[in-house]
């Protein structure tokens, strides 16, 4: 996905954010339904690439979209709902999946997710291509006809338009954030469940998939972290939420069972926060190729997912969990203090 988030911003200036959004959406439900019924593991393995390889059509190009279809005022606060908005996803997701999982097996699990999948995509495709948004699309030439550009699919062009992105101080800042918190927050939700499958806590499965309802606690501090910045400035906020983040971290490392799912609410508050404003950040701070701009936020989001999620892993298996949950609230404060010290928001 992180690869793929810039080839499909590349796409998307050429063809258009909102068409390359809908196709590449439409490609990976696809692929969804078909995934239960796959018996091989390396074409399952295979197919899921492809199907991250689609989705990143979205995750890469939203946050540049939105950028271009609202007003200055309202940008943060649109980011900040579209990150609410993916919060609701991933605990739909992960709810649905943890309680059918034990009762109908994983390839029934997986078609129930799809289904839901599809629905909300063609929901999304409906409103896109039909709605209000189309209409404001259609003064950015996002969706009725190709952006112009001489360049074509010029490699040259994609490179110089990622080079003026990775040099600009800011939003290096905001990139090292989006990899050290996803890194940390990916790490703590992808082992906690281990934890507490084993003794002395012997949890079932099921059970700790209602653990994910902490994620409706991100969708309410994303939906909000646009007022907070409007009242404090968002590095103070991103900063604090930061902050919130490691707190929590640290509260998972204690052993009762209350203090570790309180710490994940925590965590799971700050971490959305702070995605949000951070996202945001780009879409406003770039002032030329937007759409690159926020696909290298993804992609250095995703780096980190797949790079601290797997170091942690092993981390976790030799060291045990105080390690690991260290780890996790080093690597976060690293980052607020970067934000704390050299970053200067432009709204």
């Amino acid at each position: 996905m992180a690869l793929a988030s810039i080839v499909w911003a590349f796409v998307a200036d050429a063809w258009g954010r909102a068409r390359t959004m809908i196709l590449g959406l439409s490609l990976a439900t696809l692929l969804g339904l078909c995934l239960p019924w796959v018996s091989s593991y390396p074409l399952l393995l295979g197919l899921r690439v492809f199907e991250g390889i689609f989705l990143a059509a979205v995750t890469g190009v939203a946050i540049s979209f939105i950028v271009s279809v609202t007003h200055f005022s309202a940008q943060v606060t649109a980011t900040s709902l579209f990150i609410s908005g993916t919060s609701l996803g991933g605990l739909v997701g992960r709810l649905v999946s943890g309680v059918l999982v034990e009762l109908v097996g994983w390839r029934w699990t997986l078609m129930a997710v799809s289904i839901l999948a599809t629905c909300a995509a063609s929901f999304f495709a409906v409103l896109l291509s039909r709605g209000a948004l189309a209409q404001a699309a259609a003064s950015f030439n996002s969706l009725t006809k190709p952006n112009a550009t001489k360049d074509g699919f010029s490699l040259t062009h994609l490179v110089q338009k990622l080079w003026v992105n990775l040099k600009h101080p800011k939003l290096l800042l905001l990139y090292f954030a989006a990899f050290s918190l996803m890194g940390a927050f990916v790490s703590i939700y992808n082992y906690i469940g281990f934890v507490l499958e084993a003794p002395p806590y012997s949890l079932p499965v099921s059970l700790i998939s209602f653990l994910f309802l902490t994620y409706l606690f991100g969708t309410f501090s994303s939906a909000t972290a646009s007022k907070l910045a409007r009242r404090f400035s968002a590095k103070k906020v991103l900063v604090a939420c930061s902050l919130l983040m490691a707190g929590g971290i640290a509260l998972t490392a204690l052993s009762p069972l209350p203090v570790i799912i309180a710490g994940l609410v925590i965590l799971t508050t700050g971490f959305f926060a702070a995605h949000a404003l951070a996202s945001g950040q780009v879409g406003i701070i770039a002032t030329r190729a937007k759409t690159q701009a926020t696909a290298l936020y993804n992609v250095f989001y995703y780096v980190g997912s797949a790079s601290v999620g797997w170091a942690t892993g092993l981390l976790l298996a030799h060291e045990g969990w105080t390690l690991t949950a260290a780890s996790c609230g080093t690597l976060v404060l690293l980052s607020a203090t970067l934000i704390a010290l050299f970053f200067s928001p432009r709204a």
